[in-house]
Formats: C-alpha cells, structure tokens, sequence
C-alpha cells in the first residue's frame, strides 16, 4: 500500500445512522426505541455496516428531539433504559459492530440540571456554565441571530438577564470558556467510553468558542448573524486538543466533528494526521449546497459541476494528510433523492447517487431509509410539522415570499422530510409500530416503498447497497486510493478514478434523464477493465465507450 495513507479501523468500517424516534417501535407506544434496535441489529448487520451512529438517546423534553438533553448520563424514557441501551451496545459488539453517540456539548436543554441551578443561584457555580448577560437598556446584549432564526438572546425576568442560545430557545449554549464545563465535558465522554462505546459524533462542535466579549456583528442575516464571533473561536484548538489530550487518546476511539461553514483549510486544521490532530474526521457541508445556498431553505436548482467541484476539492486536499467523512443524507437533510436525483428514475437515481459517495475515498455514513430510497413527505399544513426549525424558517419565508412558497420551500426542505419513520413493509403503519398511531405521519408511499418489498428483490435499492459496500470492503482501491476526476465540465456526467499502487477503479455516473454518450479517459481500457458493478443490465463497450441510459451507474476495476 501507498505510504501516504495510514491504516485506521474507523477508515474501512461504514457507519448506519439511527435517529431512534423513527427507527423501530419494539413496545408498541407508535415511539422508537432501543426495544426496536435492538430486534432489528441483523438487519443493520446484513447491510455491510461496521457500526452504528446513534443519535441523541439522552433524557430530553425533546423540542429539538434529543439535541436539547436534559441528561448526559441517562436514556431518555421514551426510549428504554440504561440497561436497553446495554444490551443494544453488547448485540452490536457481539456482530462486529462498533457503537457512536451523538455528543452534543455546544448547549444543553433549559431542563437540565446545570441551567436550572444557573438561574436559582445567580452568585453559584452554576451560573458561569452559560452565557448569562445584562441588556443594553431595552436592547439586546448582542445583535446576535439564533441559527433556527430569531434572536440569539432570551430574557429571564427572574434575573433581568438574557442567556444565549444559537439554536433554539430551549438550548441555552454552554461556557467553555469556564474550566468547569470542560471538565463536566470529559466527565460525560469517560462514562460513555468506560462503558464500551466506541467513538462520537460531536454536534456542531466548532460552535463551543466564542469570541471574548460577544460583539455584535457588522452584517445581518435574518438566521445567524454573529456566527463570524463563535464558529472556530479563539480557544476551539486549546479545547479540542484538551479534550482529545486528557480523554479520547487514553481509549480506541474516534470522533467525526460536524461543523458548518467548514471549509478544507479549516478542516486540516483540526483533522490533519500527526500529533496535534484533534478530530479523526469532519462532516462538512458544502456538498449540500449543490442546490442552495449555504442550505436547503435557500433554494436555486441542483447544479452537477457544483457538487463535483467541491466533492474534487474535499478529496484532493486531504488525501494523504486526513480522512474523509462521507455522507448525502442524515436527520437534519431532506431526502437526497428529492434533491440530486430524480423521483421519475427513483431507483435509479438512489443507486447512482449511492454509488457516487460510498467509491470515494473516505468513511461512508447511510442515514436510515436511504438504504430503501425513501423521499420526501409532502404535509398539508406548516402545523403538521413538528421540527422546530421548520417552524422558524417557514415564518421567515412566508414574510419574504408569501405563504405558497413558503409552503413550497417546507416540503422541499424540512428536517421532517428525513424524519418520518422506516418503511419496513406495507403492512399498517409501514411496520414501524403496532400503535394504533405512530409519533409522527408515515410517507402514504410505504406500500411501494419498504424494506420488506425489496429484501428479495435482487435490482432492489437495499440489495445495491448491500453489494455496493461488499464491492469497497473487498477493494482497497476503494478505500484507500488516491482520486482523479474527468469530464469535469459535464453538466450530466460525474466520472472519478480511483489509483492505489497497480489498482485502478474507474467510476461513471450519470445525472440525466436522457441518454448520454461516453468515452474512457485516457489510460482506461475499458476491454481490460472489470465490470463490478452497475444499476442497469450492462451493455459492452463498443470502441472504448458507450451510451449511459438515465441515471446510469457502472464501477470498473483494473488490476
């Protein structure tokens, strides 16, 4: 293999993420639970997975479901117990599994404990755990704007002070800043490691730092104004380091950062291989950008080069010097088939678009339902959705663009559009729950669209991703190589090498509903190539190319 890259075991695995509400109901109150994991681990085994992401399970009054917790070191009741999430942890350890939490230590629930004690004694110790300010006369301490929209500050008049939250108003931000927080931090990491967990997934963790004395911002945004004064901070490398330092170095662990905003520069500086790496890897979110900007609310069209040329970017600037995180959906995106592919060409679209990540050279993550191709959900009414930032968003929509657009905007861009539950058959309630009514609408599509449809269906979604990650685990190519792009200025094509030692691995993919003519690059022999994969019954080359029918896909090895 190339000295350039070092073998990890968090690079060959691929990751399931389980957003447990809408997972699988195991005792029939219409919530999921660990209950339902816990029956459904061969299943999550039997895609070609190495390990679970989970998120949030901690004990929380859930208005950001389970990003607001209320309790580090509990289950949420919901959900099970402690005990539940044991014997979840074992069966998966006992398949080979590895386990990730979601750590989420940006902010906390105005329910838990610390910020309750915060506001009872506001000469006490726990008072400095969050950023507790005077106003400004009537004003504001800042002008700083909450990233669900709406101001970054919110008043307590037992106090006459305001607390800052970036998030909702239920998720006052912590202190980091104050040694204590940290420590409480390590505290929360060692019981989750100590008891078998296997890495993190640190939510918005680029946030923890802000910026000495909360300036106001020069520019406005109806959603983020401030974010220049606390994304990468002036003390985030001094707390990530301590953090990996006093805690992560003592165990076999790995953490992936999420950070908005985040750009290859920035992400090196904090995932780049040697002794003061921080993180292991970063999720970043440029990629999903290919149709906005910045994200989903601000809509302008999927456009292909867009997303080639930041996925080229992303996979030139780190190879050899830091590892990739690699996903297209997860519980705070709309469905990416809704977005990149097409609903015409769904299980076409679903594959190629799979195909398009897992070859690249990272650590693939597959948010539940995508394995099936699940979409969209389209709710009559904004009072149907139950994200809060969907709420947020939408009123700042409909005072700009009226209510049709608004509306428009909700069911192309609502976190609830990933949210919905698993379609596991066609069977009432799509299998997820026996309850008379489950915690959340079902897509009406469930009857076509299941797991239980497409287990036997060897041209099913479900059996693609099976063999697509097969096909990476069984090539190092795929995993390990280096990364060349062509066509690059094809608005239909996405066509990548991959190059280790005297393996080579060329992907075609094809983002058009129209038939679409193709030639090998120069060096590739499609005669002498081996055809692993497609999502279509394959045509040969005829002098050395051939026509891609819509969304079509095709991985070629050479040795």
């Amino acid at each position: 293999m190339s000295e350039e890259i070092k073998r990890a075991w968090y690079k060959e695995m691929a990751v399931y993420q389980v957003w447990p509400r809408s997972f699988a109901d195991g005792n029939g109150d219409g919530i999921g639970d660990l209950k339902g994991v816990l029956e459904k681990l061969d299943y999550i085994k039997s895609l070609g997975v190495d390990a679970i992401w989970f998120s949030p399970l901690y004990k929380s009054p859930q208005k950001d479901y389970g990003y607001d917790i209320a309790d580090y070191r509990d289950i949420q009741p919901e959900y099970g117990t402690l005990d539940d999430f044991k014997a979840v942890l074992k069966g998966a350890h006992d398949r080979g599994m590895k386990v990730i939490m979601d750590l989420v230590v940006n902010h906390t629930s105005d329910q838990h404990e610390w910020f309750k004690k915060s506001i009872e004694d506001p000469d006490g110790p726990y008072h400095d755990y969050y950023f507790w300010r005077k106003g400004k006369g009537k004003r504001r301490p800042n002008n700083w704007m909450s990233t669900f929209a709406g101001p970054a500050w919110e008043y307590n008049e037992k106090l006459d002070e305001y607390y800052l939250h970036l998030f909702a108003v239920e998720q006052p931000d912590l202190n980091h800043d104050n040694p204590k927080v940290r420590e409480e931090v390590k505290d929360i990491m060692r019981f989750w490691l100590d008891m078998g967990v296997d890495g993190f997934r640190e939510d918005v963790i680029t946030f923890i730092s802000k910026k000495e004395g909360l300036p106001s911002s020069p520019y406005y945004f109806p959603i983020g104004t401030g974010i220049e004064n606390y994304m990468h901070g002036p003390h985030l490398d001094e707390y990530l380091s301590e953090f990996r330092h006093d805690v992560l170095d003592k165990y076999d662990c790995m953490t992936v950062g999420e950070a908005p905003m985040m750009t290859t520069k920035k992400a090196l500086h904090h995932i780049a291989e040697g002794p003061d790496q921080q993180l292991n890897m970063m999720f970043h979110f440029e990629h999903m950008a290919a149709d906005c900007m910045f994200f989903s609310w601000l809509h302008t069209g999927f456009k292909l080069k867009k997303l080639k040329k930041v996925y080229t970017r992303w996979q030139k600037d780190l190879y050899g010097r830091a590892w990739n995180a690699l996903y297209i959906e997860n519980h705070d995106q709309p469905r990416i088939i809704n977005r990149y592919g097409s609903v015409k060409y769904r299980v076409e679209s679903a594959k190629t678009l799979a195909t398009m990540y897992i070859c690249q050279c990272g650590t693939p993550f597959i948010y539940q339902g995508q394995e099936i191709g699940m979409l969209n959900i389209a709710l009559d009414s904004v009072d149907d959705y139950v994200d809060v930032s969907t709420h947020n968003n939408y009123k700042v929509a409909r005072s700009l663009l009226g209510e049709k657009k608004a509306m428009d905007l909700v069911h192309y861009a609502s976190r609830d559009n990933a949210r919905t539950p698993v379609q596991w058959s066609a069977e009432k309630n799509a299998g997820f729950t026996t309850a008379d009514k489950p915690w959340f609408y079902i897509n009406p599509n469930y009857t076509e669209i299941n797991v239980a449809s497409q287990e036997n269906d060897p041209d099913s979604i479900l059996n693609y991703y099976r063999k697509l990650l097969k096909l990476r685990k069984e090539n190092e190519v795929l995993i390990y190589g280096s990364y060349e792009e062509y066509y690059k200025d094809s608005g239909d094509l996405y066509v990548y090498g991959r190059f280790l030692d005297d393996k080579r691995a060329l992907v075609v993919l094809s983002f058009s509903e129209e038939n679409v003519s193709f030639t090998a690059p120069g060096g590739f022999d499609l005669s002498k190539g081996k055809l692993a994969l497609s999502n279509y019954e394959t045509c040969g080359a005829v002098n050395n190319g051939f026509t891609l029918r819509p969304y079509e896909c095709r991985v070629y090895l050479f040795d």
